[in-house]
């Protein structure tokens, strides 16, 4: 060996012995990073874990809200209780109440027990009236109002179950739960069971659940997320048409054309902390402003829509900015070198190619505000909203809700029923974020260009 090779060797190797031989230190080194890649293991394991956890208790609790107990019932419009003159006259029909049509559904569902041959001991007509969701005869006087010419005829009409026997066939009611609640009797509990025998009562996909507005304390079978889901989507159409042109105008200029001095800077660190603030401020900056001072209406998509803009600037105008940054100075510079403006070097070559990150940012910050539930608390929308806010422009105005407020008022209802409800708005809310995101994965592949 010469006296070079032995000077190589005795510096690759400090400790002496062969290169093929890890020393003590290789080892020690070799096994910390071992440690380490398996730390890195099992907080990946943790994560996916508590996803899958927290996935499988909102499936768990949330599908069977888009199921529903129905019963299917031949109701005779008797024309003594509901038209006494027989004139079809629509302001004396709008005079009998829901109390008139009552008479009616309890004959039904008598009439559908004697046919079936049903026989159960202890069981009471109120009993059996009441198995019928108490929204049936505002639903059966809806119907008369719509078309009075059925007046007089037997209309098959379904009804949604009460509550308690809707749970009963998802397992939230038993037998020996019915003897202690005041709102269901196991009576009740073997006429529900011999009517599904009948096929009069059968539980099927729920449409109501994201179509029909919210209901009562009372009613949790009839509650849905009509309002809700309009309320959200009017407030995200605000948010999108101030947020994005405001926030993709500010980080251009800051970005782009902006002098680097103290006001500048003092521009961004504010920008910062405005991303860190506490979202049930802009709630309280919203009331005092948006209500108090401008008068806007309480409850209303657009004052939602504009306090959610305020919060969602911040979220948006960073990522852009990094977007831009993103872009090689050498794009910037070919463009100025063929005779391109500022300007034109901007929105022709780098905002085309900051595309991507900026939707990317804008998604985001949309899917942050959807599920913002603070905020709108303040500014009203935890009203309970029955009616559905007309069509835009009118419709920003009109009292609404929103899916994250809808899955809080649910959840401090005291009806079991309406935390499988919440579990179901739940779900529906994360369908709107995937649904989001896949958009904003489709449009980063659509606009995205390579240098």
């Amino acid at each position: 060996m010469s006296d070079l090779s032995a000077q190589t060797g005795d510096r690759d190797n400090p400790h002496g012995g062969s290169l093929l031989t890890p020393s003590k230190l290789t080892r020690r080194r070799n096994a910390a990073e071992a440690r380490f890649r398996a730390y890195g293991l099992i907080a990946v394991c943790a994560g996916l874990l508590a996803l899958a956890l927290l996935l499988t208790s909102i499936l768990g609790n949330g599908l069977s809200a888009f199921q529903q107990t129905f019963i299917t019932l031949d109701v005779e419009l008797v024309e003594a209780k509901l038209d006494k003159t027989g004139n079809r006259d629509l302001e004396d029909l709008k005079k009998v109440s829901t109390f008139g049509y009552a008479p009616l559904l309890k004959a039904a569902i008598q009439k559908a027990i004697a046919e079936n041959g049903i026989a159960i001991d202890g069981l009471t007509d109120k009993d059996a009236t009441a198995l019928v969701s108490k929204d049936a005869p505002a639903q059966m006087r809806d119907f008369v109002l719509a078309d009075p010419q059925v007046i007089g005829r037997t209309v098959p009409f379904t009804f949604l179950a009460n509550g308690r026997i809707d749970g009963y066939f998802k397992d939230r009611v038993s037998m020996d739960s019915a003897e202690l609640d005041s709102n269901v009797s196991p009576q009740q509990l073997m006429l529900a069971d011999a009517l599904r025998e009948a096929g009069v009562v059968e539980i099927r996909f729920n449409w109501g659940f994201i179509t029909r507005p919210d209901a009562s304390e009372n009613r949790p079978e009839a509650a849905g997320l009509g309002v809700a889901i309009l309320g959200s989507l009017y407030m995200m159409i605000v948010v999108l048409l101030l947020a994005l042109p405001i926030g993709v105008a500010a980080s251009i200029y800051l970005e782009e054309f902006a002098p680097r001095n103290r006001w500048t800077d003092l521009i961004e660190v504010n920008i910062s902390n405005l991303a860190a603030v506490p979202s049930i401020v802009f709630g309280i900056l919203g009331l005092a402003i948006f209500i108090n001072f401008a008068g806007l209406p309480q409850s209303a998509p657009i004052v939602g829509g504009l306090v959610l803009s305020l919060m969602t600037l911040p979220r948006i105008i960073i990522p852009a900015r990094a977007a831009l940054g993103a872009v090689p100075p050498s794009i910037r510079d070919a463009a100025l070198g063929v005779g391109a403006s500022k300007m034109q070097s901007v929105f022709h070559h780098v905002l085309p190619l900051a595309t991507p990150g900026i939707l990317t940012g804008l998604i985001i910050g949309l899917g942050q505000a959807l599920g913002e539930t603070a905020p709108l608390l303040l500014i009203g929308m935890v009203a309970f909203v029955r009616e559905y806010p007309d069509a835009p422009p009118e419709g920003f105005f009109d009292p609404a809700s929103a899916l994250p407020v809808q899955v809080y008022n649910w959840t401090q209802r005291a009806d079991p029923a309406f935390v499988e409800r919440a579990s179901g708005a739940i779900i529906v809310l994360l369908i709107f974020l995937v649904f989001m995101n896949a958009v904003a994965i489709l449009l980063r592949r659509r606009f995205e260009r390579r240098w």
